[in-house]
């Protein structure tokens, strides 16, 4: 039970950052809008977990314009894919084991 606990990421125990995790791994890429309405947080509390996810070097983040709006896409990116899957991986051992 030790070594699934290990491999647990102390980054996606708050489920803001494992919804964000979830949408950019199912989806190719996900703007700032269509994050804030899957998860319902406010814009503050969304970008400061973005930039959390974006510090560690698990997002990547795209900025441009659509006409004069600006728009702000994410995606995941190689390591926060596989520290992301290993979470999951983890999480699904650990509750296999608890039967």
């Amino acid at each position: 039970m030790s070594n699934l606990i290990e491999n647990l990421n102390k980054t996606f125990d708050n489920r803001i950052r494992l919804g964000i995790m979830s949408a950019l791994i199912v989806n190719e890429e996900v703007n700032f809008n269509t994050l804030k309405e899957l998860i319902k947080v406010t814009d503050g509390n969304l970008a400061s977990h973005l930039k959390a996810l974006e510090d560690m070097q698990y997002i990547k983040v795209k900025k441009g314009f659509i006409g004069r709006k600006t728009n702000t896409n994410y995606t995941v990116t190689k390591l926060g894919q596989k520290a992301f899957t290993t979470h999951i991986n983890a999480l699904e051992k650990m509750i296999k084991n608890m039967k």
